[in-house]
């Protein structure tokens, strides 16, 4: 009995069976179960096999060893089969066809791809050749001729189908092609593949990648049936846009819907968590994990790790990376990223060099963290000894993100010179944040010529960038060049550009108290002014100086800053000794600056403040930051 049973998949290599004893039914059998089990090279050499023996291959034999060619990328050998195709009179066969039109793609041989279409008469009237060709030109990046394809069929009255349309969809994933895909939806509405589920997935999908979420979000909301997969799509979608707030909305939905997330939604739920310093959220989420069982699951403790520390806790943060028991470059990535934006720069060192020591070599990202480390903590030459070697030793090229960590590294040293060298000597086109970097500096050494330059060239790039305008306003603000403010005022204007509003908040016992600049809602509106004007007071007496007329009259128009008063919120309402953590959507101004440290050493607590840049820490009348930002 034994005997006559089918050669089995986990058959040792060395194991040679009596293959004249196998019928070509038999044959097929293996190569589809080696196919499934993605064992493309044992399935190819079991296919010279069976041409050695006295069986031949039939139509339902080819597909299997053409999408081990194609998985394999074996362009030759994928030929080589093409002529036993032909050679059996099986070319013809619709799955024959398929499979020799996605192997040629997968190859990269389009070309070929494409006359085998075309020279096979069959072909003209099969969906399924269509769809094969359709993706490969997709998968190629070749969206238009995919398109005129598409057109074709239709023109010729072939059946579209969902197949079709999850090959074609997808290529609509970025801005430029928003409107192909707007009318690939309407042609999907037209054929009534809309209440396919998975095409819908597709077209929200392509949505959200071309930014407009409020389609996507819509096509969410018109759906009759939400699975898992949909969920993870819109959420992703919103967690993509940077639009945080919506990504918690929707999960405090789809928990309430009780559809179980995956590690794929709670990716996405952690990453907006860390976006908005959502602490309180973020550890629910970490609870939510264990509970699932998803608690060793690679992908999440690297989310949970910049969650934590985004949100200001370190200690946290680190215990989850000590605990990983296998850590690759992103996790160490993430550590060193987390110890650098809260200015712990030689610990940030310490780590990147362990990493190296560990046998995992730095990519991109973890140099762009360790060189924004030595930024943040003025470790000049450690950052310049870094960059060197990232082409000299790693083989790393450096890109613009690099370049403006070295930018803003020189900057704080106060070589802005060589920072303007840099950039004009480096093979590295600047972008706005390089040039923006050198606009910071300039700020900090109140250089109003080289600003003046840096500003040309940001605004040529990120020409409605708000934030680099003010910059130049305040520079000119500081030097008293009154015709430079009314400059950048009259482009401000003409460019119908507004501040954008200031904001910060806390966490206390799990909720978040919000503050915009001069807000007076709070309930304890009147305890937190009082308190406010009783710091301002003894600030004044320990500094001696007292708030440029910029900033009095920013206050009389605005109000007080928001990050004040939720500091003084803090105060009131936390024990002592205790740590206040406040998260700013835009850098904090000098003069909160100063008063942030000062109120440190007046009151004896520690606050931490992350604002656009990074976090600063400030105790005992210092700022980890070392008044640099």
């Amino acid at each position: 009995m034994a005997s006559k049973r089918p050669l089995l998949t986990l058959t040792p290599p060395h194991y040679k069976p009596n293959i004249s004893t196998l019928t070509a039914t038999t044959w097929n059998t293996q190569l589809k179960d080696l196919s499934k089990q993605s064992q493309f090279t044992e399935a190819l050499s079991l296919f010279r096999q069976m041409l050695r023996s006295s069986s031949t291959p039939n139509a339902f034999t080819f597909p299997f060893a053409l999408k081990s060619c194609a998985a394999l990328s074996l362009p030759i050998n994928g030929q080589q089969l093409h002529c036993h195709v032909i050679k059996s009179g099986c070319n013809p066969e619709p799955f024959v066809l398929t499979s020799l039109i996605t192997m040629y793609c997968k190859c990269r041989l389009i070309q070929y791809a494409r006359k085998v279409f075309d020279e096979t008469h069959v072909s003209l009237n099969l969906t399924v050749c269509y769809n094969a060709m359709i993706s490969g030109y997709a998968s190629n990046s070749m969206i238009y001729d995919a398109v005129f394809l598409f057109r074709k069929m239709i023109e010729l009255g072939v059946e579209v189908n969902s197949v079709t349309a999850l090959g074609l969809v997808p290529c609509c994933g970025s801005p430029e092609y928003f409107m192909l895909g707007w009318c690939l939806h309407g042609c999907c509405m037209k054929v009534g593949l809309v209440s396919d589920c998975s095409v819908t997935n597709c077209l929200l999908t392509m949505y959200v990648k071309c930014g407009s979420v409020e389609f996507g979000r819509r096509l969410f909301d018109e759906m009759d049936e939400r699975g898992l997969i949909t969920w993870n799509a819109m959420i992703s979608g919103y967690a993509q846009n940077g639009l945080a707030t919506d990504v918690l909305e929707l999960y405090e939905k789809m928990e309430l819907c009780r559809v179980v997330p995956d590690p794929v939604t709670l990716v996405g739920v952690l990453s907006s968590c860390a976006h908005l310093g959502a602490h309180s959220i973020g550890r629910k989420v970490e609870k939510r994990i264990h509970e699932l069982g998803f608690g060793s699951n690679f992908y999440l403790d690297n989310a949970l790790i910049n969650m934590y520390a985004r949100c200001g806790n370190l200690v946290k943060a680190h215990s989850i990376f000590d605990a990983m028991p296998m850590k690759t470059v992103v996790s160490w990535t993430g550590i060193i990223g987390g110890y650098g934006m809260h200015g712990k720069g030689e610990v940030a060192i310490e780590l990147f060099d362990k990493m190296i020591a560990s046998g995992i070599m730095p990519d991109k990202a973890a140099f762009v963290c360790v060189l924004s480390a030595c930024s943040h903590a003025g470790l000049t030459c450690r950052g310049l000894d870094y960059f060197s070697a990232m082409e000299r030793k790693y083989r790393i090229q450096p890109g613009p993100e690099h370049l403006s960590c070295m930018v803003d590294l020189l900057g704080r040293a106060g070589r802005l010179g060589e920072a303007l060298d840099l950039i004009k000597s480096t093979k590295v086109k600047p972008d706005g944040a390089v040039w923006g970097a050198l606009l910071g500096a300039c700020k900090i050494h109140k250089n109003v010529e080289l600003a003046e330059l840096a500003f040309e060239h940001v605004i040529e790039l990120e020409p409605t960038n708000i934030g680099y305008y003010v910059l130049l306003f305040n520079i000119y603000s500081d030097v008293k060049n009154l015709e430079g403010i009314i400059k950048v005022r009259v482009m401000m204007r003409e460019r119908k550009l507004k501040k954008q509003p200031g904001y910060s908040y806390v966490e206390q016992n799990s909720r978040v108290h919000l503050f915009l600049a001069g807000d007076r809602r709070h309930p304890q509106t009147q305890e937190i002014y009082n308190k406010l004007e009783e710091l301002e007071n003894l600030v004044n007496e320990l500094d001696g100086s007292r708030k440029s007329d910029r900033e009095r009259s920013e206050e009389l128009v605005v109000g007080v800053h928001s990050e004040k008063l939720a500091i003084v919120f803090g105060l009131l309402n936390t024990m002592p000794e205790t740590e206040i953590v406040i998260i700013k959507n835009l850098r904090i101004c000098e003069n909160c600056h100063r008063f942030m440290k000062l109120v440190s050493k007046i009151v004896a607590r520690q606050f931490v403040i992350r604002d656009a840049t990074r976090f600063h820490h400030f105790t005992n009348g210092k700022c980890s930051c070392k008044d640099y930002w």
